[in-house]
């Protein structure tokens, strides 16, 4: 799936609201200047709106991209591209990059 690659940084939510935070940098791929971000770490994720039990299953706590580049790896690891499937969890939502990195597709 060809996508635009997330930089580190980058607005990225959960489908709530909630800020979601990568939890390394990849240095060896630059992006604009800014490092990208490897597809297998989780993400955190702060400020999620989901209400806890009883009322719903939130908030959401962490994320983690589902799919990522295939064809473009660095340190053998895929790239994380938008919009390749995310899940949060508890809740089981998509994470959503708002401002992918734009000049760039890759696969």
């Amino acid at each position: 799936m060809p996508g635009s690659p997330v930089p580190f940084g980058s607005t990225v939510l959960c489908a709530h609201a909630g800020q979601a935070t990568a939890s390394a940098p990849n240095l060896r791929v630059t992006l604009g200047g800014q490092p990208s971000v490897l597809q297998p770490p989780p993400w955190a994720i702060a400020g999620c709106t989901l209400p806890p039990p009883p009322a719903a299953n939130g908030p959401c706590v962490t994320g983690q991209w589902l799919a990522g580049t295939t064809r473009v790896l660095s340190n053998g690891q895929p790239l994380v591209i938008a919009p390749a499937p995310s899940l949060c969890a508890p809740s089981g939502t998509p994470m959503i990059a708002v401002a992918p990195f734009a000049r760039v597709t890759m696969m």
